[in-house]
């Protein structure tokens, strides 16, 4: 019995200052406070946790955000473990109080982002586990807090393609980096120099090709299997990457362990095969070759070029290219060198013309060509005082006309249309120091509008179409009219036709019809008048009115 009321008695005292959280322990080992609340279903962090709390532990519930108040005052807290909760959002400064936490969890959460004011006020932390989360993206200004002080940060199993090189290489007291199980395909050269506290980097199975020599990395020694040489105290890992096996990977091949994972992916003939069994000679490069560039390029004055070069070699070669001043092109307002190998030059001038080297490098060595470019002059417009002028005192050809006066400032702008804005620019061409090309610079622009078309013209336009409708709409009520009173006359004349084809006798016989009605003439007579009475009054005519 004595071995049961111990611990209870323990308990109690821990509670005295402050009551335990439902479903949590409280330990009190003097002088710190311990508080554990795993597997307890919490939703968010108690509120009721005793502010003097040294170590708090929330794993393995279902808590989805840390909020500031969560952890408020907790001036003496050294060790929180937040692991295996449904945590995707720290607001910000939530561990601004932690001050002398050493100790932060949050693997197996489901964090995607880091940024800046997450970890705020950590400025004493040595541990920081972010592995198993969902982070695509870290602050560069993540880790400021702490960048003297911490000693171990994992984040594994995550998403990162990209990490904040930067700040990993400020990490002076890093003891142990894991970065393993990401999407990182690319090292810088030198990251990890001023680490000298590393004993072990652990970057399996991410998408690197390749890895370049860091000068930290020398302090391994070459291991002889034969030999039985000790190990190093630096543990390198880069197993389960899709490595080119060329001569940039001979320093990793050197610096072979016994336990090594890393294998081959390319090239072909040593696919899967493990580096400590490929003898270093087979860790090769090929040297670059020009496969393809333009011998001649012939460009107009103020026109832009293209030249070509293309080289193929192992590793991927690099291009360059020499002005014919023997100046380095570099990327600017009117140059760019693309990654293919082509030099685009936006605006030629005279000046441009000669011959381009191209020079294609890679660890193997480099290969050189030239291309010659040929900017043939711009034809200059003649004007009614033009006389002969001397070409080298001339200012560059303008796409716009202008007087015949050098100093001018007037331009003539033609075939505008009316009633529109317009945007006129002026670009000065000069000699670009650097790369000795020619170069343009805006001077300034102009904003105009032209006129709309005169009034007059538009009343023109009017009278001009109101006339025309009313002559034609005229005409087409006339021809109608007109057409209607023959096709009438036709019908009369086919009808009365047919009558007359019985003979004479039916004539007479029909020629007293109207005496009847006690008026003289034939039949005819009558029609007449009513084809009138129908023109005047618009009514539709019956056909029995023709028989």
């Amino acid at each position: 019995m004595e071995r049961l009321w111990f611990p209870l008695l323990l308990l109690a005292a821990a509670c005295r200052g402050q009551p335990c959280p439902k479903r949590c322990m409280c330990q009190s080992l003097s002088p710190s406070l311990a508080i554990l609340c795993s597997k307890t279903g919490l939703l968010f962090v108690p509120a009721a946790i005793d502010r003097r709390t040294v170590e708090l532990r929330l794993q393995e519930n279902f808590i989805t955000a840390v909020r500031r108040k969560d952890f408020a005052n907790m001036t003496s807290l050294l060790h929180l473990t937040l692991s295996r909760n449904t945590i995707s959002q720290i607001l910000p400064s939530a561990f601004s109080d932690l001050r002398r936490l050493r100790a932060l969890h949050l693997d197996s959460n489901r964090l995607t982002v880091i940024k800046d004011d997450h970890f705020k006020g950590l400025t004493n932390l040595r541990h920081l586990i972010l592995a198993s989360n969902q982070l695509h993206s870290i602050s560069p200004h993540a880790f400021d807090d702490f960048l003297s002080t911490l000693e171990d940060l994992d984040l594994s199993y995550n998403n990162l393609a990209e990490v904040p090189w930067d700040t990993i290489g400020r990490l002076t007291n890093v003891n142990t980096l894991n970065m393993d199980h990401n999407l990182i395909e690319n090292v810088p050269q030198g990251v990890f120099t001023n680490l000298h506290k590393l004993a072990r980097l652990d970057m399996t199975s991410n998408k690197l090709k390749k890895i370049p020599p860091d000068p930290l990395f020398l302090r391994i020694p070459v291991y002889a299997k034969s030999k039985g040489s000790p190990l190093s105290s630096l543990v390198l890992s880069f197993g389960g990457n899709p490595l080119h096996c060329n001569c940039e990977l001979l320093w990793l091949r050197r610096l072979t362990r016994e336990d090594d994972l890393e294998t081959c992916a390319s090239p072909p003939d040593l696919s899967a095969k493990y580096f400590w069994t490929i003898p270093e000679e087979e860790f090769i490069c090929d040297p670059p070759v020009l496969t393809r560039k333009s011998p001649h390029t012939v460009a107009m004055e103020g026109q832009p070029a293209s030249l070509k070069c293309k080289a193929n070699g192992d590793p991927e070669p690099e291009v360059h290219w020499i002005s014919p001043e023997g100046r380095l092109i570099s990327n600017g307002s009117r140059t760019l060198v693309f990654p293919n190998g082509s030099l685009e030059i936006n605006v030629t001038s005279l000046k441009d013309s000669g011959n381009f080297t191209c020079i294609a490098s890679n660890a193997a060595g480099e290969s050189t060509g030239r291309v010659e470019l040929v900017v043939t002059p711009m034809p200059h417009l003649a004007n009614s005082t033009s006389r002969s002028r001397d070409q080298s005192s001339e200012p560059a050809p303008s796409d716009i006309l202008t007087s015949s006066k050098v100093a001018s400032n007037d331009f003539l702008v033609r075939d505008l249309a009316a009633g529109r804005n317009y945007d006129l620019c002026v670009l000065a061409v000069f000699d670009d120091v650097i790369t000795s090309l020619t170069a343009t610079r805006p001077l300034g622009c102009l904003s105009f509008t032209t006129d709309t078309e005169f009034s007059q013209c538009q009343a023109l336009h009017s009278h001009f179409l109101g006339g025309t409708m009313i002559i034609i709409i005229g005409g087409i009520i006339v021809a109608s009219v007109l057409v209607f009173i023959i096709i009438l006359m036709i019908r009369y004349k086919v009808y009365s036709h047919q009558g007359a084809g019985h003979g004479k006798a039916a004539i007479a016989a029909a020629a007293p019809r109207p005496q009847s009605n006690g008026q003289g003439g034939g039949g005819q007579v009558q029609v007449l008048p009513q084809i009138c009475t129908f023109l005047h009054s618009g009514q539709k005519l019956d056909e029995s009115f023709y028989f």
